[in-house]
């Protein structure tokens, strides 16, 4: 799975919408433009994004192709999320890095007027 790609295909409005409806329901896309209010030929290309991304499995069903939802995929893609958001921050070390000094740097714009919480994130503590 292409994070980058499914994060992307899922950014768009309408594209979070048809996601929405295919895990309640396996829909075509005729039945999908109808829930909509799109034509079939918009639905089309937002599920042609949404199948690139993985993120969608088709079903031909007689006539029609019916449409549902990779769940692995959303919750690989939950899953990285939930690993982001319990990542710690590290303090930053202005020492044993030379492009953090922990002294006013001389391009700063407020030289001397820097509050502590603005010296702190700019230039870090000792």
């Amino acid at each position: 799975m292409d994070k980058t790609t499914v994060l992307k295909a899922i950014a768009d409005e309408t594209r979070m919408n048809i996601l929405k409806l295919l895990l309640k329901h396996n829909y075509c896309v005729r039945a999908l433009a109808n829930e909509l209010g799109l034509t079939e030929a918009t639905v089309s290309q937002h599920l042609k994004t949404l199948r690139e991304a993985g993120l969608l499995v088709g079903e031909k069903r007689g006539y029609y192709m019916h449409y549902a939802v990779q769940r692995d995929a959303l919750n690989a893609l939950a899953t990285e999320i939930e690993t982001l958001a319990a990542l710690s921050p590290v303090p930053c070390k202005p020492k044993e890095r030379n492009d953090c000094p922990a002294t006013e740097k001389q391009g700063c714009p407020k030289k001397g007027q820097c509050d502590e919480v603005t010296k702190e994130f700019c230039h870090g503590t000792e």
